[in-house]
């Protein structure tokens, strides 16, 4: 009984860092809001969240060595603290420069906190419950980011200010940030040399590493390409508002929400490789049905299902590959966490079929990331 109560005093500081790095999705309404309040254009406004996504790109591969040195504890507790100044900043001075440096910091700290939180989740469990728990890490910050646009609007009606999530988020960042900062924890030190950059990319020439990363790279597209996408899709397919339209980009959420809450339960009994087999079959299913639904309900159904097997894979993904090479897990990290920038280049290959050919055949693109997926499924199996 000691013991688990133990496990837990580590577990629950570190599953409190996934919601803070949840509170990341706030910058899809707080650009609203910002066009909004600076009158700026939706080309400017869009260089908002580009400075969240760069820091992925450019970041975690140098993260992954600094913490293979410094510690994740460090590194996580670096991340939320950056991302607790970033989160204070619209209250020393209300400006689009100062939103801008706001959003710099928020990509800085929670790519820090990405790279760090996982493989620091991996020192606190037991082995055969890593999956398990990667995908209830995924679930808490799916329901985080599912509240957030609720949570600002709310604050918005009642007290006439959005930026008061910022600080609610804040606040919440800098009590994670002492509460795991006051937690022992002992990191897995592994026997070898401290990572360097040649070490870090050097295990993309194992294919196992190198088609996880890929693997990474074209879920994560996948989702952010179906969020910006399925609108125009559902309006060329059903003649419907926009308005309406947007209900699919909720659907698709709440299907990842569930997925990862009845994953986190079901990788107890079913292992991580048969289980990536079955989500991958059940999105490829989702993405047949927005092809061939009637009715916008069926097609509303068919997104759901997609995201039904889209919630599960980038956690299991995650546990195979730390699961590979565990003694590597800070620069596996890096460069997963690096593949997270698959958001910014699957979406506009989306939106290029969508002009050229049409809008029904951009799923097309979702679907062969999802094939991938399945074919990984297979791999795995025989690896």
């Amino acid at each position: 009984m000691t013991t688990q109560k133990t496990q837990w005093g580590k577990l629950l500081p570190v599953f409190l860092s996934f919601i803070v790095m949840g509170f990341i999705d706030i910058i899809g309404v707080a650009v609203g809001y910002v066009k909004q309040d600076f009158e700026v254009s939706d080309f400017i406004a869009q260089f908002l969240p580009m400075m969240v996504l760069l820091w992925f790109f450019v970041l975690s591969v140098p993260v992954g060595i600094l913490q293979d040195k410094v510690g994740k504890r460090n590194m996580l507790n670096t991340g939320m603290a950056l991302q607790a100044v970033g989160l204070g900043l619209p209250f020393v001075h209300y400006s689009f420069g100062m939103m801008f440096a706001s959003f710099i910091l928020l990509g800085i700290g929670n790519t820090i906190i990405q790279v760090s939180a996982n493989p620091l989740l991996q020192d606190v469990s037991p082995t055969e419950k890593l999956a398990s728990f990667l995908s209830t890490s995924q679930f808490v910050k799916a329901m985080v980011s599912f509240a957030g646009p609720l949570i600002a609007t709310f604050l918005a009606v009642q007290f006439g200010d959005w930026r008061l999530v910022f600080a609610v988020y804040g606040i919440a960042s800098v009590f994670a940030t002492i509460w795991l900062a006051s937690t022992p924890i002992t990191e897995s030190k592994p026997e070898r040399d401290p990572a360097t950059f040649a070490s870090c990319f050097g295990l993309l020439k194992n294919r196992f590493v190198a088609l996880m990363a890929l693997s990474i790279f074209l879920i994560v597209g996948a989702e952010v390409a179906v969020n910006t996408n399925i609108t125009t899709v559902l309006i060329a397919k059903f003649g419907l508002t926009l308005e309406k339209a947007a209900i699919g980009i909720s659907v698709f959420f709440a299907g990842e929400t569930i997925a990862r809450l009845t994953g986190a339960i079901t990788l107890n009994w079913i292992k991580p490789r048969p289980f990536l087999l079955l989500v991958a079959l059940v999105s490829l299913a989702g993405v047949i049905g927005v092809f061939i639904a009637p009715t916008y309900i069926l097609a509303l159904v068919a997104i759901f299902v997609v995201g039904l097997g889209a919630g599960n894979m980038f956690p299991i993904i995650f546990s195979l590959a730390l699961e590979k090479m565990p003694d590597r897990a800070n620069e596996i990290s890096g460069l997963l966490i690096m593949a997270v920038s698959g958001g910014a280049f699957v979406p506009p290959v989306m939106g290029f079929v969508s002009t050229a050919v049409s809008p029904l055949a951009s799923i097309a693109v979702v679907g062969i990331c999802m094939l991938y997926i399945l074919w990984i499924s297979f791999y795995v199996r025989k690896n």
